[in-house]
């Protein structure tokens, strides 16, 4: 039986206090993480915490935590973090290679939760360094997945997968033989356009995308999850985190967010996992991994849902999920390419520059560009990775 993290009915502690970096910590998966530790105080301790540019909500959640180090990436919130700081004996520093230090500070776990390719190197930084990684972070394995699976498997280290999707087929999974595996299957609420016409979506605002029914994330995230591009870069994540093959790989719609992932094996059987969607509830599956620890996670009653409902992908209304899809099985780099080019074109599209399907179609017209000329090549390192990335991120501003 799993260990429950936590004080036994006599009071003694259950196994020494886990000590967590949080990377991302004032982001959605942040906050969420936050509220895990806060709640368990006796199993955890956290060393550093870093965040982007809000250095008061920074400052607060290193006090909230108990942080003794504190990183801003943006180097002109160092004075507001310093001053919020003062007198409670928490370290703060600021620019990318602070945040480099907090991700390398002394710990059994570091939370990857910075959003975007802004996560890349410095949670690389913690796997180099031996660390467990807890990875919400997907732009890592999409831009760069090949480098940081390799590294892993160097450093005698895992990742633990945060996003939903990967957590439940991680759990399904358990100590099954990859060959007895037919298919992978990921699932996709559908957004808030599910059911809306392509022309209907094309006429999307930001505002309209960014309501999303069923989970609360980051702009850049949900607005990849209206378009269901959100979804293939979670297939790119799983064939690094799980080493399947495009082909063993699929999506299904599924608007109640409950079943989160399936595993189809070879005999016939199915394993799918299931729960509330909770963030809090992945998130703790990683933190406490191999142990179990309590949440208060809203409890999955299937009675009261009553009715779970699947369907196929479209890719005529949602051309991003066709687009990401065919990046991977052509290869070459095209995930990396595909990355940068969709986080600039989303950006533009929250600023009004475009409308919504001209993400999937410059995304494509980016693809297509770098196998035309032959910067599609797929980088083995970190730097690589981060070289194209700026390469395409400024050919692809420079189409706007």
């Amino acid at each position: 039986m799993d260990q429950v993290v936590g004080f036994s009915s006599a009071g003694s502690r259950t196994r020494a206090p886990r000590t967590i970096v949080v990377l991302g910590a004032t982001g959605s998966i942040g906050q969420s993480t936050a509220e895990i530790l806060c709640a368990a105080p006796e199993a955890f301790k956290v060393a550093a915490i870093a965040g982007g540019r809000d250095a008061l909500a920074l400052a607060a959640m290193a006090k909230r935590l108990g942080a003794s180090f504190a990183a801003i990436a943006d180097p002109k919130g160092y004075a507001a973090l310093k001053e919020a700081l003062s007198g409670t004996g928490i370290k703060a520093a600021a620019g990318p290679e602070a945040v480099i230090e907090a991700a390398l500070h002394p710990s059994d776990i570091v939370m990857g939760a910075i959003a975007g390719t802004a996560g890349v190197e410095p949670t690389f930084a913690a796997l180099e360094a031996g660390r467990t990684i807890a990875l919400a972070n997907k732009e890592c394995l999409v831009c760069a997945g090949s480098a940081f699976m390799s590294q892993a498997a160097l450093s005698g280290t895992r990742l633990l997968p945060v996003d939903s999707e990967h957590n439940a087929i991680f759990q399904a999974l358990g100590d099954a033989d990859p060959a007895s595996i037919e298919m992978m299957t990921l699932t996709a609420s559908g957004g808030p356009f599910r059911t809306w016409t392509r022309e209907a979506i094309a006429a999307a605002t930001p505002e309209q995308a960014l309501a999303h029914p069923n989970w609360a994330m980051g702009p850049k995230v949900t607005i990849d999850s209206a378009g269901l591009m959100n979804k293939g870069l979670e297939i790119i994540e799983a064939h690094y985190l799980f080493g399947i093959e495009a082909e063993r790989l699929d999506v299904l719609v599924h608007a109640q967010s409950i079943v989160h992932g399936l595993v189809s094996f070879a005999d016939g059987s199915v394993t799918a996992g299931l729960a509330a969607p909770d963030m809090k509830v992945p998130i703790a599956h990683c933190l406490s991994y191999p142990e179990r620890m309590k949440t208060a996670a809203r409890r999955l009653d299937l009675a009261a849902i009553g009715q779970l409902t699947f369907e196929r992908p479209d890719y005529d209304r949602f051309p991003a999920l066709r687009v990401a899809l065919a990046a991977l099985k052509t290869g070459q780099g095209l995930p990396t390419i595909m990355n940068a080019a969709n986080e600039v074109f989303v950006d533009a599209f929250i600023k009004k520059l475009i409308s919504f399907h001209d993400i999937a179609r410059l995304v494509e017209e980016a693809c297509e560009a770098a196998l035309a000329d032959g910067t599609a090549q797929e980088p083995a390192t970190i730097g690589e990775a981060l070289a194209l990335n700026h390469f395409v991120r400024e050919r692809a501003l420079a189409a706007l």
